[in-house]
């Protein structure tokens, strides 16, 4: 039996449940427990608070974990980091009252920086040379500088409105974070096993994200120009039509580039394009 770890609650947590939900691991969230037993997979959820689980898993008490890179790379706990989750993605910022000059990291010289994640800010002033007194808070860290606490802050950005409010202005990228699947190092090859079939689910969870599936009516002297336009795992499906000089043409597009895709492809004469939401690419 695996055991994964969670966040217990907030934007994480239900983007964890969501994954496993798709990746065919149903818990009965209904009967929520911290510790709860899937009902179709050899997996069991522990639930708990995401500055928790680096240790949790580093020291063997579960076996794999989801949680945010930034936890991870402030804990330093030995973990293994097993897959990126492509959710959750933020970042971790300094950033000063937006009524100062900045002038690069020379401005954090001497000064008060304010943070919950006091590990990545030494490491990254003690690369780049910077001699700072560093404030640890675990409360709201972005009212520090109107407090008189500090005189800037290094903290989780995602949409920078939250500074914006505090009158305060991001100035240095330190960090990206998003989700991962980090696991204890030197699992058994038993537990190895089933984390490596957990793990190939996600995948294709993950790969159907952001992904359409596209079919239409293509004359057949059109093809070799389609093929051209389109984008395919492999290549394009082509199947011949009862009217001979036409084909249904079938592939995988990224949505973002769809409607480029789909006008250029009216342009060469394809019709009747069907448009489809694609749940899942098994590879």
């Amino acid at each position: 039996m695996l055991r994964i770890a969670i966040q217990t609650k907030g934007r994480l947590n239900e983007q964890s449940l969501d994954l496993l939900r798709e990746a065919g691991v149903t818990i009965k969230e209904e009967k929520r427990k911290f510790l709860m037993r899937a009902s179709d997979f050899p997996v069991e959820i522990l639930f708990l608070r995401d500055d928790d689980i680096p240790q949790t898993v580093a020291m063997g008490a579960a076996d794999l974990g989801i949680v945010g890179y930034n936890e991870v790379a402030e804990r330093g706990y030995d973990v293994e980091i097993m897959k990126k989750l492509g959710f959750g993605g933020c970042r971790i910022s300094l950033a000063i009252p937006k009524s100062d000059k900045y002038d690069g990291l020379s401005y954090f010289n001497g000064k008060r920086i304010a943070t919950s994640y006091p590990n990545v800010l030494k490491r990254f002033f003690d690369e780049n040379g910077v001699e700072a007194q560093i404030h640890t808070i675990t409360g709201s860290v972005e009212i520090a500088p109107a407090a008189g606490l500090a005189d800037a802050i290094f903290d989780i950005v995602s949409s920078g409105g939250t500074l914006i409010s505090n009158g305060l202005v991001e100035v240095e990228q330190v960090l990206q974070s998003e989700a991962v699947l980090i696991g204890t190092p030197g699992l058994s090859e038993e537990k190895m096993a089933v984390a490596r079939q957990l793990i190939s689910r996600f995948e294709s969870v993950l790969k159907g994200v952001g992904k359409k599936y596209l079919l239409m009516n293509l004359p057949v002297a059109a093809l070799d120009e389609a093929v051209t336009i389109l984008p395919a795992m492999r290549s394009p499906t082509v199947i011949p039509l009862a009217q001979k000089e036409w084909c249904s043409l079938q592939t995988v597009v990224d949505e973002k580039d769809l409607w480029s895709i789909i006008e250029r492809l009216k342009a060469i004469g394809a019709e009747g394009i069907l448009v489809l939401t694609l749940d899942k690419v098994v590879l």
